[in-house]
């Protein structure tokens, strides 16, 4: 997608693309109805009641059957508001947010999620410009973040967990900023990033619908490093965007920094919870030196192995 997008548009072309989207948005809610609710209305609360049964599954929810993150704006009752969904390009431009609780009011009391009270996550539809910030809260519950915005379509995620027993949500807002916009294509799979003078190594395949185990390995000017810092909590975090929707997954390393068993580099390891075949991209934070670096992949989830063959052996049963 190399040329400038354009919006003059002939009325007619409108109006026919504005009724095949009615049609489509229909045809979409009927099906999805029983996982987000009427359109008109906030998502029913959650039902507490097997809150102790749930698996906590890296980078999905704690709901289990919950849709991927970040592709509402609201969920179990919560609800993401943007003050300024439309921006101009600054750098560092000011956005501010509040999480509405289900009671109607701003969310101010939330548990610390490692080491903070909420992630906030933008990345361009492209899947380029990501920054992963930590804003601020005031007294009245309102989010005060600065990030980096060129023009173009942005999605922002909110990755937070409110205190009490409502389980961890990410919920996602697009946010645009005004001005000329050429989309990146997306880069090609890679097994290596390179960070100024750091090169970091994906090992391990990622695996639509099982546990993908990746392990990233950090060496600068060639030399493995050893001595990388803790950084909210982790020798690394990693968080995965998919191509075309931007679902979110947000998970974290194998151990923790004092646990005596987890090593500070050279590999960092996850076990990541791919929900479809598809394009994504990995955006992996790091600390060395006192700095926070991100190394970018794209990766291609695909069906595993076992997944296939019990397709398969599903198939002989009924004579396929």
């Amino acid at each position: 997608m190399s040329e400038r997008r354009r919006v003059n548009v002939n009325t007619g072309v409108k109006v026919g693309v504005f009724v095949a989207g009615l049609c489509v948005v229909f045809g979409a809610a009927a099906a999805i109805g029983n996982v987000v609710g009427p359109v008109d209305s906030e998502p029913a609360a959650m039902d507490h009641a097997d809150d102790d049964a749930m698996t906590d599954m890296p980078g999905m929810s704690e709901g289990g059957d919950e849709p991927p993150g970040g592709l509402q704006v609201a969920q179990n009752g919560y609800r993401f508001v943007l003050d300024e969904p439309d921006q101009e390009a600054a750098d560092p431009a000011l956005v501010s947010f509040t999480i509405l609780a289900p009671n109607g009011r701003p969310l101010t009391d939330y548990a610390t999620l490692h080491d903070k009270k909420l992630h906030f996550i933008v990345a361009k539809r492209d899947l380029s410009g990501f920054q992963h910030v930590h804003p601020t809260l005031d007294e009245h519950g309102t989010w005060t973040a600065r990030i980096a915005l060129t023009p173009g379509p942005w999605r922002a995620f909110a990755d937070f967990d409110p205190a009490g027993k409502d389980p961890q949500l990410t919920l996602g807002a697009d946010l645009s900023v005004a001005g000329d916009f050429a989309a990146t294509p997306l880069p090609e799979p890679s097994r290596t990033a390179t960070v100024g003078d750091y090169t970091v190594t994906l090992d391990g395949d990622a695996e639509a619908g099982a546990q993908s185990k990746l392990t990233l390995t950090v060496t600068k000017d060639g030399k493995p490093v050893t001595d990388l810092q803790p950084y909210l909590a982790a020798y690394g975090h990693l968080v995965a965007l998919r191509d075309g929707d931007l679902a979110y997954l947000h998970v974290h390393p194998d151990g923790e920094p004092g646990d005596g068993t987890t090593k500070p580099g050279p590999r960092i390891t996850f076990h990541a919870a791919f929900p479809s075949e598809g394009s994504y991209r990995l955006y992996l934070d790091f600390k060395h030196g006192g700095v926070v670096r991100t190394a970018e992949f794209t990766v291609e989830a695909g069906t595993s192995a076992s997944t296939g063959e019990a397709d398969a052996h599903d198939d002989s049963e009924h004579g396929h």
